[in-house]
């Protein structure tokens, strides 16, 4: 495998807090890398730099060699980096399928006139996105909620909602933040073999995530942060037994 993302020196800063400290790593192509750490680590702000969400205040970030500094999150979706959120925001009064749809709106080319007049051109490009965004909800479990509202689905399957729209954006690599939070442990099952199944598909996975049992299990490689900084980077086995891991999470005797 070799970088897909590459981060160099990435600082920001909240007035006197440095939320991210000269943090460098980088994300294999076709892997899944998990980003783990304390409640306040910068985990979450390292996610708002990547997607455009923040501005860095020093260092870069490179996407397939292209830098992401200064890019809007539109800009940033349509290079192939998709996300969801620590906090589900989809639009509950629509239905699944139009959440769904709403993320495949950056691949489509209508402009104006077209959508207008309905022109042949148009119509074909939005079957073209139906038909898509019912491929992932179809992939994600979800199809036979196809015309329900979103605020009506269970607390999991509005995660795998925000996960299928990500999806019909067409992503190089998809980004997750804590997508097991708050679910139980038959939701998380199906998160896991949902997250492979997106990395079989070919699709990079960076994951934010505290259920370490998740994280052990599909993770390739893992980044600790803590109060911003990077403490340590490798495999699951090595992050497991590293000692300054273990203070982090437990502190010191």
């Amino acid at each position: 495998m070799k970088p897909l993302l590459r981060l160099t020196n990435v600082t920001k800063r909240f007035g006197g807090l440095i939320a991210v400290n000269e943090v460098s790593f980088s994300a294999d192509e076709g892997g899944i890398t998990g980003i783990i750490g304390p409640n306040g680590a910068g985990k979450t702000t390292l996610f708002n730099l990547l997607t455009g969400n923040y501005a860095p205040d020093g260092g870069d970030i490179l996407f397939r060699d292209v830098s992401l500094v200064g890019r809007k999150p539109h800009e940033i979706v349509a290079l192939g980096v998709a996300r969801t959120f620590q906090s589900i925001r989809l639009f509950s009064s629509m239905s699944v399928l139009e959440n769904a749809l709403a993320g495949r709106h950056c691949r489509m080319r209508a402009g104006l006139l077209s959508s207008m007049f309905g022109s042949a051109a148009q119509r074909r490009e939005e079957r073209a996105a139906v038909e898509r965004a019912v491929r992932e909800l179809e992939f994600t479990g979800l199809a036979e909620f196809l015309n329900d509202k979103a605020g009506s689905l269970s607390y999991g399957n509005r995660r795998l909602l925000e996960i299928a729209r990500a999806l019909a954006s067409d992503p190089i690599l998809i980004a997750l933040d804590e997508p097991a939070g708050s679910m139980n442990q038959p939701e998380t099952e199906v998160l896991v073999r949902l997250i492979r199944a997106v990395r079989d598909r070919g699709i990079s996975v960076m994951l934010i995530e505290h259920d370490m049992g998740l994280v052990m299990q599909v993770c390739e490689k893992l980044i600790v942060l803590e109060y911003g900084i990077k403490i340590a980077e490798g495999s699951p086995a090595e992050i497991r037994g590293n000692p300054r891991v273990i203070e982090a999470y437990l502190g010191q005797d």
